[in-house]
């Protein structure tokens, strides 16, 4: 196999890599635009002065002009878990060991962490502890909507892009990203660490009053998560459909033809139209492998829109987002009020405890909206790339639209004044990023990556198989309990074979799965933890979820009758099929 297009170096300092969390944004291989343009330029220094900003760490603990907090082997994109760990050893309340918790979850071949030389530091401890106490106690976080404005304003502002040339687009694209990227980026990584440490709180507060469960409530329902908000529009949309003879007709036939059979439907399509054309404006961003400018997303193919809205349809009016949300928010409460019934006695124990439910509730809801910012950002360059690359396809330059994002950065201008002497390169990076794509990259290594020759085929590993009496353990996710029949979706793009009521498994999953949340029964995932994608949607819209259920989606057999439990983190296969 030849090495893959770009990539970063390991370090020495920081040896220990995973794939946990980052799974979520960079699932598949990373694309050489990507990696020259938003990687190398933004991410790593944005990921450094978000933890400069928490005085986790000094600039001068990293080395220069190197990718140390995240980078690129063998194609795949790696968090730092050393630099997590450290973080967590030297923030006050914290651990390493929490720290794994809350964002890697349970997975194997993780090596325990032992300390080293300059882990600890007292000087960084004090400097944590202040920024950590100005998140306990603040009662707002202007900084993601001070950005959500920004970024709303420039998706007001886009340039008519069919009147620009190639070259302009490329500018305008690679300006939003030099322009504002590392600051967005820096704001989300801020607010992601800075969201652990009230959870972590309420973690132990819980588990010391013997409620390790109740933490997990504590954070549900929240309301304000913008990874949830497309499901709440796309309710809507669905419940427009079920109620429509005409609609459900329309899409009975399936998603091909389905836009030019709306267009002729008279009112009921064109009021349809109306109200999907503005899901789009506002959520268009979202779609698989959202962070990747070369993927589609549902502004650039509505008809992924239109697949799980063709799912929601189907699901009974008890299955709503928003009463589920409801009973979540409820539940909090009720949880919150018993605890601090329970705590009344410890005046200093019972403020930190209602501190902490504050905060949860304000840095998940920041977490998410930064998050968003970031995708919404993408999404304004992915128009104009995406613009050249239909452009270059229709006048037989280019053989697919996503083709400019196998041209590094500095190939960009030589390309679009002629894109010909790439072609053949072009052609073998597609290749070749098909190839690593169908191999199945290590989840966690340290130092060095394993040589990409001794990587299995995915899907290839021997297996254990159930049968029916055993429990696969995960970790405990959004809570509740629900058996149903488990449905294997690999891909969110075709979400036919789940059916109302149904158990999603999945393999790990960013807010274009989130749609199939509504529908689903219960939700099991290969990967995850308490701050992964699918806890927090899970949580929000009610659902019991079990992350880290290692190689969930090869061990449970479609089909099988299973019992998700999302307070003790298990699944049990009641039947096979």
């Amino acid at each position: 196999m030849e090495p893959w297009i770009v990539g970063s170096n390991p370090s020495n300092r920081y040896p220990l890599w995973t794939r946990a969390n980052v799974g979520e944004v960079f699932p598949d291989p990373v694309a050489p635009l990507t990696f020259t343009t938003f990687m190398e330029e933004q991410t790593e220094g944005a990921w450094r002065d978000a933890l400069v900003q928490m005085g986790a760490f000094t600039h001068d603990e990293f080395a220069p002009g190197e990718m140390e907090t995240l980078g690129v082997f063998g194609g795949y994109c790696y968090l730092n878990a050393s630099v997590t760990r450290i973080l967590g050893e030297r923030g006050p309340g914290l651990s390493a060991q929490m720290m794994d918790d809350l964002f890697f979850g349970a997975q194997p071949g993780i090596p325990p962490y032992e300390v080293a030389a300059g882990d600890q530091n007292e000087e960084r401890t004090a400097a944590i502890g202040a920024v950590f106490q100005w998140a306990m106690t603040t009662d707002r976080l202007d900084i993601p909507a001070e950005a959500a404005t920004l970024v709303d304003s420039i998706r007001a502002a886009r340039p008519n892009l069919e009147a620009m040339t190639n070259q302009e687009l490329w500018e305008y694209a690679r300006k939003l990203y030099t322009t504002y990227l590392r600051r967005f980026f820096g704001e989300h990584i801020f607010i992601t660490f800075i969201s652990t440490v009230p959870v972590g709180a309420l973690t132990q507060i819980c588990a010391a009053v013997g409620r390790p469960e109740d933490a997990m409530r504590l954070i549900s329902g929240v309301g304000d998560v913008e990874s949830a908000a497309p499901s709440m529009a796309m309710w809507k949309l669905g419940r427009m459909v079920a109620s429509d003879p005409s609609l459900t007709a329309a899409f009975d036939e399936g998603i091909d033809g389905l836009a030019a059979r709306l267009k002729a439907l008279g009112p009921a399509g064109s009021a349809f139209n109306a109200q999907f054309e503005q899901f789009i404006k506002d959520y268009g961003s979202r779609g698989p492998n959202e962070w990747e400018i070369r993927s589609n997303t549902w502004e650039t193919r509505p008809e992924l829109a239109l697949a799980a809205i063709d799912r929601m349809r189907l699901a009974p009016e008890t299955a709503s987002p928003m009463m589920r949300n409801k009973h979540m928010a409820e539940e909090r409460e009720r949880v919150y009020a018993e605890v601090s019934a329970m705590l009344a006695g410890d005046a200093e124990t019972l403020g930190m405890f209602q501190a902490a439910c504050r905060a949860a509730i304000l840095f998940q809801a920041g977490r998410e909206r930064t998050k968003t910012n970031n995708v919404k950002l993408i999404q304004e360059a992915r128009m104009a790339m995406h613009l050249i690359g239909r452009r270059l396809v229709e006048q037989g330059l280019c053989d697919e639209i996503a083709d400019f994002g196998l041209v590094k950065d500095g190939e960009m201008d030589a390309w679009l004044k002629d894109p010909r002497p790439l072609r053949a390169e072009i052609a073998r990076r597609r290749d070749l990023m098909a190839a690593y794509a169908n191999l199945q990259e290590p989840f966690v290594f340290w130092g060095t990556q394993p040589d990409v020759s001794t990587w299995p085929a995915r899907g290839a590993t021997a297996i254990e198989p159930v049968k029916a009496g055993d429990v696969l353990s995960g970790f405990p996710g959004c809570p509740g309990q629900v058996t149903g029949v488990a449905r294997v979706i690999l891909d969110p793009i075709d979400p036919t074979a789940l059916e109302p009521g149904d158990i999603l498994v999945a393999p790990i999953t960013d807010p274009s799965w989130t749609p199939l949340f509504v529908s689903a029964g219960g939700v099991i995932v290969d990967v995850g933890a308490a701050q992964s994608h699918a806890m927090i949607v899970s949580r929000e819209l009610g659902i019991p979820c079990v992350p880290s259920v290692t190689n969930g989606t090869r061990r449970i057999p479609n089909g099988a009758t299973v019992t998700v439990n999302g307070d003790a983190g298990t699944v049990t296969i009641v039947a096979l099929p």
